[in-house]
């Protein structure tokens, strides 16, 4: 009976990290969207309590942008 063909790939696999980076990046990229919609009704309220629930949202977006920013960092660097 013939032996089974081995397959070799020479490319690179791709790293368990990849694939958390990958949504990391795609977080911070709606994160980011999030961010830019959040200021432009920032700029367009005129009602005071709703220009106090855009700052706090702005707030909370950037605190989360920072956040998945600090973790790719850290996935980049680690080994």
């Amino acid at each position: 009976m013939p032996e089974p063909q081995r397959v070799f790939s020479f490319g690179r696999r791709p790293r368990p990290q990849s694939t958390e980076r990958q949504e990391l990046l795609e977080s911070l990229a709606a994160t980011r969207m999030q961010i830019n919609q959040a200021y432009s009704g920032f700029d367009t309220a005129r009602d005071p309590d709703l220009v106090e629930s855009f700052v706090y949202e702005i707030n909370a977006l950037q605190s989360r942008y920072s956040y998945l920013l600090r973790r790719i960092k850290e996935l980049e660097a680690a080994p």
